[in-house]
């Protein structure tokens, strides 16, 4: 099975390179960062997109101010780093792994006694995020495989691929362990709108390794899993809270649906994505801009002066969800994320 890397630092550079989302499936080009500016343009622009890849584009991001932030006098070092830091936070809001990520190197940041030590420790800390995420994707994906019959047809949204990780990924990472194990897993992607990233991302990734693959549109998966075609639907997630979980807008209608025609719904996120502080209604669903709506290519589809509401996040509450598949096993809901992440010393 094929191994993708799909954001890695470059000591060349110094700078991260990554794959551009935006131009798959018909384009695949490399991309290279060396500083925040491009880094917040690239993950607000979905060039950098998946909770697991924004964690480690937000460890990488916080090494970067590291070293750009060196001209600064000694005073000014941190509060730069903090400041850009803060910046790389914001640029999305629903996935809490970016903050996670930014956090955590920002941590090493600022116990290091001088400029020069922290850069190598923001950088040597950037670097074992993106280990640990590969790792992590791997045990989803072993963890994931036993949930899934020898023979079986999943339905997926959106895309939780090598794409949205460092490599391997979350709900596709399921899928290609289970692959390997020897079980024969038919794939059903849905488009996934606006932006389409199942038909364009996830159907990619598939086809590269060979794995059955459809395309459907959004709204074709409740009539399939009617027919009793579908035997499990696996996705990733943006954020999960005590109440909910976080993930591309339209999976609360997959999960609403499942659940009505006697099908599992898993969800495989690794514990960087558990936020033990917030509830449903205290997190910021993203809304983004009109365009991807009304414009397709040169061709205008709403009507100029028609609004729009283009959530890219929907919440699906814990009581639709059949478990949870992390790197530390499968969870049951309800789940305690503050014991589940003090005991795992995830935070």
């Amino acid at each position: 099975m094929r191994e993708t890397a799909t954001l890695w630092w470059d000591d060349a550079l110094p700078g991260i390179r990554f794959i551009d989302q935006t131009l798959l499936p018909t384009q695949y080009v490399i991309a290279e960062c060396t500083t925040v500016d491009r880094l917040i343009t690239a993950i607000k622009r979905l060039e950098i997109r998946g909770a697991p890849a924004l964690g480690v584009a937000g460890g990488y991001g916080v090494a970067l101010a590291a070293i750009t932030c060196t001209g600064t006098s000694p005073d000014a070092f941190v509060p730069a780093v903090r400041h850009e830091a803060g910046r790389i936070r914001e640029s999305r809001p629903t996935a809490v792994n970016l903050s996670w990520g930014v956090d955590r190197v920002l941590a090493r940041v600022l116990a290091a006694p001088g400029a020069a030590s922290a850069q190598k420790a923001a950088l040597d800390e950037a670097k074992a995020i993106a280990v640990e995420d590969t790792r992590c994707c791997h045990a989803i994906g072993d963890y994931g495989a036993a949930l899934l019959p020898d023979q079986c047809t999943v339905l997926t949204h959106c895309n939780a691929g090598a794409l949205a990780c460092s490599s391997w990924g979350t709900a596709l990472g399921v899928i290609r362990s289970a692959v390997e194990a020897g079980k024969k897993v038919k794939v059903i992607a849905c488009e996934t709108r606006p932006l389409l990233q199942g038909a364009r991302l996830t159907a990619w990734e598939l086809a590269r390794d060979g794995i059955d693959v459809t395309v459907i549109t959004d709204s074709t998966a409740a009539h399939i899993m009617r027919t009793g075609a579908i035997d499990a639907v696996i996705v990733g997630a943006d954020r999960i809270t005590v109440d909910a979980v976080f993930n591309k807008i339209g999976t609360y209608m997959h999960a609403v649906c499942a659940r009505h025609h006697d099908i599992p719904f898993y969800v495989a996120a690794p514990l960087s994505t558990f936020d033990a502080t917030r509830m449903e209604r205290e997190v910021t669903i993203e809304e983004r801009g009109r365009e991807e709506l009304a414009v397709v290519g040169n061709r205008t589809l709403i009507p100029e002066g028609v609004p729009v509401k283009n959530y890219a996040f929907d919440a699906t509450p814990m009581n639709l969800v059949s478990a949870i598949i992390t790197e530390k096993g499968v969870i049951r809901p309800p789940v305690d994320i503050g014991a589940l992440l003090s005991e795992n010393n995830a935070y």
